[in-house]
C-alpha cells in the first residue's frame, strides 16, 4: 500500500485533505507566486510586475491564501505610505524545489502532451461519453 493509500485510509476523509492542498499549491498563480518570491522578499508591486497576466485581485487573493496556509509571510511596515513585504515562509520554501520539478516536467513533456491532445481530437474522442 502506498503512503498516499495509508494516508488516506488512516484519516478516513478518502483523500480530501491532500486534495485540499494540491489544489491550492497546484493553482497556477500559487506556483508563479512562490517561483518568484524564491529571489527574496518582494514588494506587492515588484511581484505583479514580474508575474505576467496575473491580475491585482487575483495577486492579492494568491498572496492571501499562501499567507493563510503558512507558505508566505507579509511584513507591514509602519511608513507614510505604508510598506508592505511579502517572503515564503520556512514551508513556503519546501515547497520550491517540487514546483521547480513539476515546471521542469511540463516543459519537457508539453510537445508530446499537444500531440496527444491533437491526435485525440482529430479522432473525435473528445465528443463521446465514456
Amino acid at each position: 500500500m502506498s503512503k498516499y493509500e495509508k494516508t488516506c485510509l488512516i484519516r478516513g476523509d478518502g483523500g480530501r485533505a491532500i486534495r485540499g492542498i494540491l489544489d491550492r499549491i497546484g493553482d497556477k498563480w500559487t506556483v508563479l507566486v512562490v517561483a518568484t518570491l524564491h529571489g527574496g522578499r518582494m514588494r506587492f508591486g515588484e511581484l505583479l510586475t514580474r508575474i505576467p497576466g496575473v491580475s491585482q485581485r487575483m495577486l492579492t487573493r494568491t498572496l492571501r491564501h499562501l499567507e493563510r496556509d503558512g507558505l508566505v509571510g507579509r511584513t507591514v511596515y509602519a511608513e507614510v505610505p505604508p510598506r508592505v513585504e511579502y517572503e515564503l515562509t520556512d514551508s513556503g520554501r519546501t515547497l520550491v524545489e517540487p514546483a521547480v520539478m513539476l515546471a521542469e516536467w511540463a516543459i519537457e513533456n508539453n510537445p508530446g502532451i499537444e500531440a496527444s491532445q491533437k491526435d485525440y481530437d482529430e479522432r473525435g474522442q473528445g465528443d463521446s461519453s465514456p
